[in-house]
């Protein structure tokens, strides 16, 4: 899904759902593909995961989550304004 509320200050909600126990991992970059954070890296049980994200010690600008599994990667855009 995408995240919530988008855009956020200074915190958001990711939340995704996992079809099979797999490897997932799930991190923010910023715009020039620096990693800023990992909020997941491990394997993840069945299920619907929701994660919080507070970025008040960043700047305002375009960020990048990415969630990756064994069979799967997405990468969606989110806007923190401040």
């Amino acid at each position: 899904s995408q995240n919530y509320p988008n855009p956020f200050n200074p915190a958001t909600k990711i939340k995704f759902f996992i079809p099979e126990n797999t490897f997932t991992s799930l991190k923010i970059y910023d715009v020039t593909g620096k990693e800023i954070a990992v909020l997941e890296n491990k394997i993840l049980a069945i299920g619907e995961y929701e994660y919080r994200w507070n970025a008040a010690n960043l700047p305002s600008g375009i960020y990048f989550y990415k969630l990756e599994t064994e069979s799967f990667a997405q990468t969606k855009k989110m806007i923190l304004v401040k």
